[in-house]
């Protein structure tokens, strides 16, 4: 039923819109395309299931850890990473490499700890009661997914947008040398921004693994690929287009899967997503404007 479908569509697509959310973050203020942003995704779920199974959490509280754990992880990585080749100013390139690397520890590293095996959240934490709304069938986890990921979405906006830290942070997005010399602590707000989106990253994390019922040490990795797509879509560095974009993504997935077939699924989003950059290269709301250092 196309209904279904579509309601199954907004569940994955809101948490690729989540996840793209804080990878685009990254890039707009840093200017830096964070390639070990999967990994932190990855790492997020982990911390969250850690915080049911031992710390004996409920899932809201699993999702708080899972922020917590995954800003802190974002902060370490520019703190040791991005900071030192910025202050050298590194090529656009060595950053990339660099948290290809950082990546390629942390997968190995959660590999050595839990296993390669898929692991699941306990079925006791998660909300099991179905509803059944106009012939659709509604689980409240599917309803949590979206309430969770749109509120957080909403949330980022109305601070970008609204708020004297929004200014101070689209300030630094245009030029980080204008911005320190109107006074703005651009130092500061860097590693705020690296901690926020991190923490984004690790609840999408969380919200894959419950909704595919599977987390695995190299589960950040397909939803980086698609992460990258997505902000290239949106338009690089624009909040609107990331979510826009992760929507769009999620939709062409659960659609073609529906009736097309699984095994064409990546061919066909990616390919739609292909077909819009041919027709608007720079994204949705992409602009030709360069960021000024």
């Amino acid at each position: 039923m196309l209904e279904q479908q579509l309601f199954n569509a907004l569940s994955l697509g809101s948490v690729y819109a989540l996840f793209a959310l804080g990878f685009t973050l990254v890039f707009g203020v840093l200017g830096v395309v964070n390639l070990s942003h999967g990994a932190v995704f990855m790492v997020g779920a982990y911390a969250a299931l850690q915080a049911v199974t031992r710390l004996h959490l409920p899932l809201a509280g699993a999702l708080a850890v899972a922020f917590a754990v995954s800003g802190l992880l974002g902060l370490v990585i520019d703190v040791l990473v991005l900071r030192p080749l910025r202050a050298r100013n590194a090529p656009h390139l060595i950053p990339m490499i660099a948290t290809i690397g950082l990546a390629i520890a942390l997968n190995s590293l959660a590999q050595g700890i839990f296993g390669a095996e898929n692991l699941r959240f306990p079925a006791e934490v998660l909300p099991q009661d179905t509803l059944n709304v106009a012939g659709l069938h509604v689980t409240l986890l599917e309803l949590g997914i979206i309430a969770l990921s749109f509120g957080l979405m909403a949330v980022l906006l109305l601070v970008l947008r609204g708020t004297q830290l929004g200014r101070a942070l689209r300030a630094i997005a245009e030029s980080p040398k204008a911005a320190a010399l109107l006074g703005i602590n651009v130092g500061g707000l860097f590693m705020l921004t690296s901690f926020v989106a991190a923490g984004l990253g690790g609840v999408a994390g969380v919200l894959i693994g419950l909704y595919a019922n599977a987390l695995f040490p190299l589960m950040g990795q397909p939803i980086l690929h698609k992460g990258i797509a997505v902000i290239i879509l949106g338009g690089m560095g624009d909040i609107r287009g990331a979510m826009l974009a992760g929507l769009f993504l999620g939709f062409a997935e659960v659609l073609s899967v529906a009736y097309i077939g699984s095994t064409m699924r990546d061919a066909v989003a990616f390919g739609l997503l292909f077909a819009v950059l041919l027709l608007r290269p720079k994204g949705l709301f992409g602009t030709v404007n360069e960021r000024k250092v």
